[in-house]
């Protein structure tokens, strides 16, 4: 385990999935809802998710976890290919070194790895805290989910 600033930053628990699920739905709704409408952020984060399929998904990409006073506020996580799936800081912790301590770690297990490069589909949102950490801008996507478009940014930071 590591600490950046106040935050220890440990693997996800298998039991913690429902709770990174909240983390991930409230932020979306209610920060990146700032760059994405409420029918963008609904195709993004439904109401309805299957939940066996999140637990699922969690555990195929083995997240880590920032965690403030015995509370998450934070999880990534770093695929085997230099792939971040996932980086979502919770909504009341934006701002306060969440994002930094996870990309701290990322770049620790980078190097692990000896990965050459890092890419990731990085939201409106998320795009300028990529680029504070030498992501640069390869192409904007458009997804489609559900009928619903959102435009996000394929970035890469070469090592």
């Amino acid at each position: 385990m590591t600490q950046h600033v106040r935050y220890e930053i440990r693997d996800m628990c298998e039991s913690e999935a429902d709770q990174l699920w909240h983390l991930f739905h409230n932020t979306v709704h209610s920060v990146n809802v700032g760059d994405y409408s409420e029918a963008q952020v609904a195709a993004w984060s439904p109401e309805d998710r299957d939940m066996s399929q999140w637990r699922e998904r969690m555990m195929e990409i083995s997240p880590f976890v920032a965690i403030d006073d015995n509370t998450i506020v934070g999880y990534s996580d770093l695929q085997p290919d230099g792939l971040i799936d996932h980086l979502f800081v919770h909504k009341n912790w934006q701002g306060r070194g969440v994002a930094g301590a996870l990309m701290a770690e990322i770049f620790k297990r980078v190097e692990a790895l000896g990965l050459s490069e890092m890419h990731a589909f990085v939201s409106i949102t998320a795009r300028p805290m990529f680029e504070h950490y030498g992501f640069v801008v390869e192409r904007e996507n458009q997804v489609d989910m559900d009928g619903v478009v959102l435009t996000n940014y394929v970035m890469r930071c070469a090592l």
